[in-house]
Order: structure tokens, then sequence, then C-alpha cells
């Protein structure tokens, strides 16, 4: 399987310490977040590479080259104008050809067994799409997924406001003493995928958002899977999140 990731934002809430570098080469335990990302998909099997680049796209190109420091082949694709997330992939479909590929945002931190844990869960099934899930997170910030007893996507919202939460508890999608699963951002899709992004309409927020085309590969009744990421999930949102990091938390 090939991997797609997008790095081409700016990440304004990292402030001024992203005036020079994009994001993902913020550097944690002494090497940028992309190459904890690049190493940890390596170790669980992948070799080949998209990374969509943006703001300061030529420092992600220069440290990574093709890849061949790292044991891996990387090829590049430039997202000209930020608008989001749910175009972005559209960049790499050449790449892609036929096959699934992994897509993550180029500032989330796991465990390389978690890939493993996707991989062997999509080889499980016949799907075509797999989302991951961590249940610690303030839904109110992301994603809001909801599953069946097989552990396949059934509906989701996104950034759900304090009455949208009161009408899916009404609902009943949303009970008490049961987990709020929010989007931890890594999936797996089939190519399936980019009928459904290039339908994609700008949000109320002005950007195409992925979660958007997911959720009409969803009503067109494909089959999602779900993985709960069980161990480190780290999403470096903000310079408190990269504080905590660098100080081993």
């Amino acid at each position: 399987m090939k991997a797609v990731i997008l790095a081409a934002g700016k990440g304004t809430r990292m402030g001024g310490l992203t005036d020079e570098l994009p994001k993902p080469m913020l550097p944690v335990e002494g090497r940028p977040i992309l190459e904890h990302i690049i190493t940890g998909l390596q170790e669980a099997g992948i070799s080949e590479f998209c990374l969509i680049t943006g703001w300061k796209a030529e420092v992600i190109e220069g440290h990574f080259g093709d890849g061949a420091d790292l044991g891996v082949s990387i090829t590049y694709a430039r997202q000209l104008v930020q608008d989001g997330t749910g175009k972005a992939p559209e960049l790499a479909k050449e790449f892609v050809g036929d096959d699934a590929f992994l897509l993550t945002y180029g500032d989330i931190l796991v465990k390389p067994e978690t890939y493993a844990q996707m991989l062997e869960r999509w080889c499980a099934g016949d799907f075509a799409g797999l989302v991951t899930v961590t249940g610690s997170e303030d839904v109110t910030k992301g994603g809001l997924f909801f599953f069946d007893e097989a552990f396949l996507l059934k509906h989701l919202v996104e950034k759900p406001s304090p009455d949208q939460l009161d009408a899916l508890r009404a609902d009943g999608w949303l009970k008490d003493g049961e987990p709020a699963w929010y989007n931890a951002g890594i999936y797996i899709f089939t190519p399936t995928i980019f009928e459904h992004t290039a339908r994609l309409e700008k949000s109320p927020r002005g950007e195409y958002e992925l979660t958007d085309a997911l959720s009409t590969l969803l009503s067109a009744g494909a089959a999602v899977a779900g993985v709960e990421i069980a161990g480190r999930w780290v999403d470096v949102r903000d310079p408190e999140v990269l504080r905590r990091l660098e100080e081993g938390n």
C-alpha cells in the first residue's frame, strides 16, 4: 500500500514557529514531525509516499528529497491554494493509481503499531474506506463518529455545536456511558473517494472538508470500517502540545 501525507498547511496556531518552517517540519525529539510519520509507516511496511506540500514546500522537499536517505520513495505534489483538506488528496490521484492508499495529516503522531492495526483491519474485509478514532478528545473541535456493533461507520458530524449534541442525544446517537468517538485523522481509502472529493462544495468555513466527502461516501452505501487507536495519539495542534512533547509528556 502507498501513503499520502497532507503537509501543505502553515499551521497558523503555531504563531511565529511556522514563519520559516512548515508545521510538519517542527522538531519533536530531535526529528521533524513528518519524519516520525514516514518512518512509522515504513515500519508498518509502507515504502512509497506522496507528500502534498504547500507552505514552505521547498523546506520539506529539500529535507527529504526522493526519500533514499530513509530507504523509501517520495514524490511530491503542491497544493497552491490553501482551501482545506477535501480537495488536496486529488493531487495524488496519479500516484495512487487504482489501489487503496493510506491518508494521514502531517501533524498526527501515533505508534507504528497503529498503522499495522489499520492495515490488518483493512485486509480483513471489503471496505471502501477506513477511519481511525480516539475516545479522549473534545468532539466539538473535530469530527464525531458513530459506529454499529461491527465497528462500521454509520453517521458523522463535523465539529458539533452544543445544540447539535443535544439533538444527537435526543435522537439516540449519543448515549451516556458510551464513548464519543473523535476523528483521529488517519484513513485508508480506495480511489472511489475521488468521486466524492470531486463533488465537494466549500463549507461555511470557506474550505473543502474531507469529512464532507466521507459523508457522501457513507450516504452512497459504502462500507467504512473503524479502528480505535489504543496507544499514543497526538495532534500537534499548537505550541502547548509541542512543548509537552518536548518535555516527554
